[in-house]
C-alpha cells in the first residue's frame, strides 16, 4: 500500500500539486480567521470578567 502512495505522489502533475497547495492555502487561511475570532471573544469575556472582580 504504501509503494502505491509514494507512486502516486510522485507521478502527480505539477497542476494538481499547485491546486493542492492553493487549497491547502486556503484551509490554513480559513482556520486562522477562525483562531483570530475566538481569541478575541474569548478576550472581551475575559477582560470583563476580570473588570467585574472587586477586591474588599
Amino acid at each position: 500500500m504504501r509503494g502505491r502512495l509514494q507512486l502516486g505522489l510522485r507521478f502527480r502533475p505539477s497542476s494538481q500539486r499547485g491546486a493542492t497547495a492553493a487549497e491547502y492555502a486556503i484551509l490554513a487561511s480559513l482556520i486562522a480567521v477562525v483562531i483570530i475570532g475566538a481569541v478575541a471573544a474569548l478576550g472581551t469575556a475575559v477582560n470583563g470578567l476580570f473588570n467585574s472582580v472587586q477586591i474588599p
